[in-house]
């Protein structure tokens, strides 16, 4: 799955071990969840870190939820679960992948 360039350029501050939003791993790189968004640093900026496309998760065992057991994160107007080093979405009767 590919994920867009969209330079965040607002980004009053930068992320990083001890700022208070949480890090999520994604891939080769760290996102912090801030707002809504996920922002990754990259090339001196701060982008919006965003999947392009609609990836499902095939296979998935389990639905995700309050109870599940994973941590949750707010990603616009829905939830991503961190599960195995990726972020998880219920859509339309399946799991796509954050």
């Amino acid at each position: 799955m590919t994920t867009m360039h969209q330079e965040h350029p607002t980004h009053e501050h930068s992320h990083g071990a001890d700022c208070g939003h949480t890090p999520v791993q994604h891939g080769d790189h760290v996102d912090y969840a801030h707002d809504g968004h996920l922002h990754r640093e990259h090339s001196g900026h701060w982008d919006e870190c965003e999947p392009a496309g609609h990836a499902e998760h095939a296979a998935h065992a389990h639905a995700h939820g309050p109870d599940c057991g994973h941590e949750s994160v707010q990603h616009g107007d829905h939830v991503d679960y961190l599960h195995d080093g990726h972020r998880h979405a219920q859509h339309d009767g399946h799991v796509d992948e954050h």
